[in-house]
């Protein structure tokens, strides 16, 4: 009995069909050996064959096949090509695209410098690691910076928010108005010689516009309906694309507005007590909220939806922000501590202050002098409160303390790498019928002078230069060393830098008038908030700093300041290409503006 197990192996072939026999018959003859053609001949008899051809049904058949004989080769071509082998192409083709580029805006193949292509692939390699890659701070001449005050008939500014060209600003009496920036003015047309009578074109308006203007109802707390704050905004947001806006106040609601006519979208009241900061992270519209229920919430506004809850701060969560990267840093008010929050991993890593930064003073006494003050470093200040936080890069942020400390820390220490004391000075010394009740007061009683808080503080993404605001009713601007090690001061804003100060007291001098030797002057109220945003591609045509000024505080009505309710604009234009190279080539100690290697 036969069967398959059982048949012998040379019987067990398959036959081929009569199909394929006669094709390979065919095959077998049409290589028979013939009259030979030159490979030009077939290629201009298939070209010729084409283009005839071509508006034959068999075409798509034809042009499917050679697209797969394309896709065959190329796929050949990457077996056989190493690592790297693709690694330097992949760099060619990169490096074609950036000569494309810089072709594109105006400049000759011949033109590229090494150097430029060198610079450009630093930046983008630190851009994509989320580190500092770019040093403004000695590229911008804050001498000149030009000065825009406005406001509404509203109470004490309490934040302020950009998103170009417009301006939002919320206050204590439940207000949020949207403004719009003046625009740049264009270069006037070429006048005519043969008609002088004509009149000149009118000066660009400074001011910005209101354009919009909501107020809520305080008598409709009670109203759960109700589609407004009915307590002080404490701090407002806009969304890179200008579609959202969100505000957040003292009355525990987080509302969503049509960034266009300020119409609420969605309310939500997830929050347990007052919401004291809101951040979006860059590029999409995701939301960062801080409360005084010691926790951090996550929203996504493309779905106007609730994401998750970040527990961990022991005390109020004042202040929030975040870059591109899915992460953002908080303070913890008097739990003293900082926290970087890993949103996708769900960790957090812990930043403890609380310190003194006595081993951290400047070697320099007369360093103090640039805030009014020689004694103000002759004594520690203990830190009680982080009230502050910004972010330079993914791994490096800045915060704010009640002992007027300014803080530079880094994502891999958990003590400051550096802390400016004092930043904003001291407050003078209370009366002695101001500080005792009784009809003859002993001077023991007045005490020592305090120094003022950081109120405000902000940062230019991915770039060296800080800002920071007081109730001195200054800004002052900051600077990041080579080493980032240190943070070094650079000026006060419509006083100009250091050296500036220095010569126009000088001239006074030379002149018989009377010399401004402190950089302390009267006062101009709180500054509350701080915003920047650049001009022109990566911030060539300079930078805008807006302000929000008032007479309280914003969280409390314990002290009233002189000055005026609103906000200001400070226009910085950036020097000029021989200037920055002679007064920014290096720092003070003696590090360049160029940024080491990332890569």
């Amino acid at each position: 009995m036969s069967s398959f197990f059982t048949t012998p192996a040379s019987q067990k072939k398959r036959k081929r069909d009569d199909d394929t026999s006669t094709s390979f018959v065919k095959k077998k003859k049409s290589t028979a050996p013939g009259p030979k053609i030159s490979k030009s001949r077939k290629s201009q008899a298939a070209r010729d064959e084409s283009i005839s051809g071509s508006g034959s049904e068999d075409d798509g058949p034809r042009r499917k096949a050679s697209d797969e004989e394309q896709l065959l080769s190329s796929e050949s071509e990457s077996e056989d090509e190493t690592g790297a082998q693709r690694r330097l192409r992949l760099a060619e083709q990169y490096l074609e695209n950036i000569k494309g580029e810089t072709e594109t805006i105006g400049f000759d193949a011949e033109d590229v410098d090494r150097d430029l292509i060198a610079e450009r692939l630093k930046e983008d390699v630190a851009a994509t690691k989320g580190r500092l890659y770019r040093r403004i701070a000695s590229t911008l001449d804050f001498s000149a910076a030009s000065k825009t005050s406005f406001r509404a008939d509203t109470q004490t500014t309490t934040s302020i928010a950009v998103c170009p060209p417009y301006v939002y600003t919320v206050s204590k009496d439940i207000t949020l108005i949207k403004w719009e920036l003046p625009t740049p003015p264009q270069p006037p047309p070429p006048s005519k010689k043969n008609n002088p009578s004509k009149k000149s074109p009118p000066p660009p308006r400074r001011r910005p516009t209101k354009l919009h203007y909501t107020r809520g109802n305080p008598r409709e707390s009670r109203n759960p309906k109700y589609e407004h704050h009915t307590a002080p905004i404490l701090t407002v947001a806009a969304s890179a694309d200008g579609k959202f806006v969100a505000t957040g106040g003292a009355d525990k609601r987080l509302i969503i507005w049509s960034a266009t006519e300020l119409k609420p979208l969605r309310i939500f009241n997830q929050h347990r007590d007052a919401v004291t900061g809101l951040a979006f992270r860059q590029g999409t519209n995701q939301l960062y909220s801080s409360s005084k229920d010691r926790t951090i919430k996550t929203w996504s506004l493309n779905e106007l939806g609730y994401l998750e809850t970040l527990f961990g701060h022991q005390d109020e969560v004042l202040d929030v922000a975040a870059l591109a990267l899915e992460r953002c840093v908080s303070v913890g008010a008097r739990d003293r501590t900082a926290r970087l929050w890993k949103v996708v991993e769900e960790s957090q890593l812990v930043f403890r202050g609380g310190g003194t930064s006595e081993k951290r003073r400047p070697e320099n006494p007369n360093h103090a002098t640039t805030n009014g003050d020689v004694t103000a470093l002759s004594k520690s200040y203990a830190e009680g409160s982080i009230d502050r936080v910004a972010m330079i890069d993914e791994e490096t942020f800045v915060t704010g303390s009640d002992n007027g400390g300014i803080s530079l820390w880094s994502m891999h220490k958990k003590k400051p790498v550096f802390t400016v004391p004092v930043a904003h000075g001291l407050d003078p010394p209370l009366k002695p019928e101001e500080a005792s009740a009784e009809e003859v007061p002993d001077l023991k009683a007045v005490g020592e002078p305090q120094p003022r808080w950081i109120t405000a503080l902000a940062t230019v993404s991915y770039a060296d230069l800080i800002l920071s605001g007081s109730w001195d009713g200054w800004v002052r601007v900051w600077k990041i060393s080579g080493d980032r090690k240190r943070i070094e001061e650079v000026g006060v804003l419509e006083q100009g830098t250091l050296e500036e100060t220095n010569r126009q007291n000088a001239v006074r001098e030379a002149d018989g008038g009377q010399v401004e030797r402190s950089t302390e002057m009267a006062s101009r109220g709180v500054v509350n908030d701080i915003e920047v945003f650049e001009k022109g591609e990566r911030g060539k045509d300079g930078l805008s700093v807006v302000v929000a000024m008032g007479k309280e505080h914003r969280f409390g009505r314990w002290k009233t300041h002189k000055g005026r309710n609103g906000a200001v604009i400070f226009d910085i234009s950036p020097k000029m290409a021989s200037e920055a190279a002679t007064n920014g080539g290096t720092h003070e100690d003696g590090n360049t503006n160029k940024e080491p290697s990332q890569a």
